[in-house]
């Protein structure tokens, strides 16, 4: 396995875990992030596609063959076999959901030789795998896609970095990649980004479909937040 077109799950994967200590960066909403980036997978892919009614939206399977990856196809497999058909929102809940997600992400991104998997002891009585990163170059090159579509002016950001912007951004990881103040200083730029403003025109089309998937995963987050806070 290369390092090479990692899935959107493992870009957001690679960002949501802090590089030495191989743990997830606190106060993030990382496995929102990971769901919402399958549903993207799969629209990027053309296995599903929205089917608006009403003013809901619902999935719709328009190809069951898999895409070659696990944890991906997984979730195809979900819809393929759903009794009944379900909003986005159930969707990108079932998936965040889905059991070991996190080790499961971080597994992928070790058979590529990007992470490693360590044991780490907590007080010395509990055990828990941890993933140091080995290869910083894949998240280095993550890392400057996210920064030349926030940090210059460029007008033709591919649709791939506009899903991973809106997904980073919605799950709380820009801030654990960038500092604060600057992102605050691009505040504009980046809602530009989010809503697919600078990007060519053929990328635009893909970005509307995706953008409902991302927006799944913005609400999620904000969905448990408030039922936790009741």
């Amino acid at each position: 396995m290369t390092c090479d077109s990692l899935y959107l799950y493992e870009e957001v994967m690679l960002l949501a875990l802090r590089d030495r200590q191989g743990t997830i960066a606190s106060g993030t909403m990382y496995q929102y992030a990971i769901g919402g980036a399958i549903l993207a997978e799969l629209l990027l892919g053309n296995r599903v596609e929205i089917e608006q009614v009403r003013k809901r939206k619902f999935l719709k399977l328009i190809d069951p063959t898999p895409l070659g990856d696990p944890l991906i196809d997984e979730c195809l497999e979900k819809i393929r076999n759903a009794k009944r058909r379900a909003v986005l929102q159930t969707w990108v809940s079932r998936f965040a959901s889905l059991r070991q997600l996190k080790h499961r992400a971080a597994r992928q991104l070790c058979r590529r030789g990007i992470l490693r998997m360590e044991e780490d002891d907590i007080l010395l009585i509990f055990k828990r795998k941890v993933y140091p990163e080995i290869n910083p170059a894949p998240e280095r090159e993550i890392i400057r896609r996210l920064e030349t579509a926030i940090f210059t002016e460029k007008t033709d950001i591919d649709p791939k970095t506009v899903v991973l912007l809106s997904l980073t951004k919605s799950a709380e990881l820009l801030k654990v990649v960038f500092d604060k103040k600057r992102l605050k200083s691009r505040k504009a730029r980046i809602e530009q980004v989010a809503n697919g403003e600078v990007t060519g025109k053929a990328a635009h089309e893909a970005i509307q479909a995706m953008q409902a998937a991302v927006m799944v995963a913005v609400i999620m987050p904000m969905m448990m937040t408030t039922t936790m806070s009741h």
